[in-house]
């Protein structure tokens, strides 16, 4: 048996690293660096959480997180979350449609996001996606389809 050093990479962070290795454009680069949204790794059930700084930058001129922010937190945790299960098999996951629908607004703080999938098919996956204030209040939700190809 051999020690592993505190710093280590673990599993699930080699499996997202070899994950983003695939990407033709580096995160950092692409909307979700843009963005500044932070995914965490899977969870054990594969769902997927993050968050989103409230910065002007996500903002409408209005001083309120921009609708299209949320659809694409809702978006990329889908995607990514269909794309861990799918890429290893060979398979990519495409953004297929996407239903946001804002019930209140945020306009400082953090957006926290939780996606949820509800169905792992051959071709299709769905997700729900709730995202929520720092107070916990649900200020949007997303149902999106993941087409696996």
């Amino acid at each position: 048996m051999t020690d592993t050093p505190a710093d280590a990479p673990t599993d699930a962070q080699a499996d997202q690293a070899a994950s983003a290795a695939r990407y033709l454009i580096p995160l950092e680069q692409s909307l979700v660096g843009l963005l500044g949204i932070d995914v965490d790794p899977p969870g054990e059930d594969g769902n997927l959480t993050g968050r989103v700084p409230v910065v002007d930058r996500v903002c409408q001129p209005m001083g309120i997180v921009h609708g299209g922010v949320y659809a694409a937190i809702s978006e990329t945790l889908a995607s990514m979350g269909t794309a861990t299960a799918v890429v290893p098999n060979g398979g990519t996951a495409l953004g297929m449609a996407n239903n946001t629908n804002f019930l209140r607004p945020i306009s400082g703080g953090t957006i926290h996001a939780r996606a949820t999938a509800f169905h792992r098919g051959r071709t299709t996956w769905l997700w729900d996606v709730e995202m929520r204030d720092d107070d916990g209040r649900l200020c949007a939700t997303s149902r999106v389809t993941i087409a696996v190809r």
